[in-house]
């Protein structure tokens, strides 16, 4: 993952979410609905029931005013008004009903939208990832998918209750009085003509404001889990500086979204309101004019406000949620229209797997401009083992994460027991693989958890032996819960060479015939230093073992060790070849008094 998305631009450029048309994201939202169709159609029928009991309420206006009240019909009254309670009742009723419907099939839908995404992150390729901030796709998983939802939910009830209920007040107006109906219509064209000036002005603003709240949480991602270099380097106020300036963008990017719905929402009731007051107006005429009762002139007000203008306004606000769900859409869309890593190869491994690696001139760089490896050719003999030194930069770490094709090579082919790994599903290459990094990583969860992370269905006998072998059930044992004891974000609750040993535990649960050793012994004491040694000695055994070395201690009693500089294969042979050559690995050897390999050959440049 991108490291400090705020010292540069927000994200990668390439990562900015291309435009979408209303009409894609609504097709391609929707069908997230169609395996809730039975809820759907439940959510929407109580919604209309509910508005037919409210479409009550003008009608029994009408004629308490104008039979009852104006015409003395003192025994109508108690009947009417019970009516019109009943009518209030039922709308609630089907109301409530309809808010739970709602909030099971929206929660369904944000489930499998969010189970969507995360399913094809987890297939995307590593190069893909190291492009991206952490923090900005946290954002398009939990924020974005519950602003396309809205869309998806709200959108579709509430215009399908507001198209109804606008269709339906159409009809008892003209009913009434077709002159008020035509009267009433008169705002419509500024309505739409508004309507249409924020739908083709909204998706930029929205579009950034999206931008700015990535931005955001990709700083404070990447801030809390670097605050201890922040403490250990006094960057506090730095950082605050940093975090005030995303703070403002953020600001900046939402108070144009409302600045533009602060004149379009009032304006656009203010016509409302008009078509009211136009309607009071000419309708008021009428009445005094003998040509209308008032209870019908309340009941059209009633209709026109509540059933016509009112939802001509929710659909103004439904058009407000629409281009936020456009932007948070298209953002949702970039990461499911990603390419997943070798989709469509079903080759497996023959197995049992014996662990013959051979590279065959290999290429590899990170971009056209940034050639990593050239010409790489090598053959490990099941059970070799393999060191890789040079300096920083060599291309070590490239040549050993192409193999699990974390990346895939430009030229020449990897193959492992005569098979061509490009032919092969990630599924069946990875898990014959087996890698222990040079930091640890170790999920926020317990010691137990972690060690199975190498083998789910492991029992607690295996479990415990993977441990004892890794130099880790000792201490493991001591922890307050044992191996139920959490480790902490990262592993933060344990020191560095106890999360290496537990990932060398997990390693060993996971059996694997080929081995991807980072060695990392360099940050600890020499007692702890001794315990991982005997470890990976172990975990070595019987396996084809790729090792980046970074202690002459190490390599010694490798099969075959290369030397790597500026990507190329320099040197290959054993310890006592390379020595016998007197070439750089020789001169790196009688470096007296260096312990790294690294910094050996940094001091061999130097020279």
């Amino acid at each position: 993952m991108s490291s400090h998305p705020g010292y540069g631009s927000h994200t990668d450029p390439s990562f900015k979410s291309h435009p979408r048309s209303t009409g894609e994201v609504v097709r391609r939202v929707s069908v997230y609905l169609r395996p809730y169709l039975g809820l759907s159609a439940a959510t929407v029928l109580c919604a209309l029931l509910s508005l037919g009991f409210g479409f009550l309420y003008p009608a029994l206006t009408r004629t308490i005013i104008d039979d009852v009240i104006r015409g003395g019909r003192r025994e109508r009254l108690a009947p009417v008004a019970l009516t019109l309670i009943g009518a209030f009742l039922l709308r609630e009723i089907f109301n409530s009903v309809r808010i739970l419907i709602n909030n099971r099939l929206e929660q369904d839908v944000i489930r499998d939208m969010r189970r969507d995404l995360y399913a094809r992150l987890q297939r995307l390729p590593v190069p893909w990832f190291d492009q991206r901030a952490t923090g900005d796709l946290m954002t398009r998983v939990i924020e974005d998918v519950n602003n396309v939802e809205r869309l998806l939910i709200d959108g579709v009830e509430q215009g399908t209750v507001a198209l109804f209920s606008i269709i339906g007040a159409l009809i008892f107006m003209f009913w009434h009085s077709p002159t008020l109906g035509c009267v009433a219509l008169i705002p419509l064209p500024f309505l739409v003509g508004g309507a249409l000036w924020y739908t083709l002005t909204a998706h930029k603003r929205y579009r950034q404001q999206r931008e700015a709240s990535s931005a955001i949480n990709a700083l404070l991602m990447d801030n809390l889990q670097g605050i201890r270099q922040i403490k250990a380097f006094g960057r506090q106020a730095h950082e605050d500086a940093r975090f005030a300036r995303r703070a403002d963008e953020l600001r900046q990017g939402t108070l144009v979204v409302m600045r533009a719905w602060a004149g379009y929402g009032p304006a656009m009731q203010f016509v409302g309101a008009l078509g009211i007051g136009l309607v009071l107006w000419v309708g008021g005429g009428e009445v005094m004019k003998g040509r209308m009762e008032v209870g019908e002139l309340m009941a059209f007000m009633l209709y026109a406000g509540m059933f016509f203008y009112e939802p001509i306004g929710r659909l103004h606000g439904l058009n407000q949620m629409l281009q936020s769900a456009r932007a948070a859409a298209a953002r949702v869309f970039d990461i499911l229209d990603t390419a997943q890593e070798r989709p469509g190869r079903p080759g497996r491994l023959r197995t049992p797997v014996r662990g013959e690696v051979v590279y065959e001139n290999v290429d590899f760089g990170y971009g056209p401009s940034r050639a990593v490896l050239r010409q790489i050719s090598l053959t490990a003999r099941p059970g070799d083992i393999i060191a890789l030194v040079g300096p920083t930069g060599a291309g070590k770490s490239s040549l050993v994460n192409l193999l699990p094709a974390f990346y895939e090579p430009n030229n020449g082919r990897i193959c492992i027991d005569g098979q061509d790994v490009a032919g092969l599903s990630l599924e069946s290459l990875r898990e014959q693989i087996s890698v222990v990094s040079q930091e640890a990583f170790l999920f926020n969860g317990t010691v137990r958890e972690n060690i199975l992370y190498g083998k789910l269905d492991a029992t607690g006998a295996e479990l415990i032996d993977a441990a004892r072998a890794a130099n880790c059930h000792d201490f493991i044992s001591r922890l307050p819960e044992g191996y139920d004891s959490r480790v902490g974000e990262r592993g933060v609750k344990l020191s560095v060479g106890e999360k290496q040993r537990v990932s060398i535990a997990r390693a060993l649960l996971k059996n694997s015939p080929i081995l991807i050793l980072d060695e990392a012994t360099a940050s600890v004491d020499t007692a702890t230093e001794k315990l991982i040694q005997e470890a990976l000695e172990r975990l070595m055994a019987n396996r084809t073992s790729f090792v980046i070395a970074h202690r002459l201690s190490t390599i010694r009693n490798a099969n075959q060790i290369l030397v790597l500089r500026h990507g190329e294969i320099v040197e290959r042979g054993t310890h006592d070849e390379l020595i016998s050559q007197n070439g750089l690995y020789a001169k790196l050897a009688r470096i007296q008094g260096t312990t790294f390999i690294e910094e050996s050959f940094e001091k061999i440049s130097a020279d």
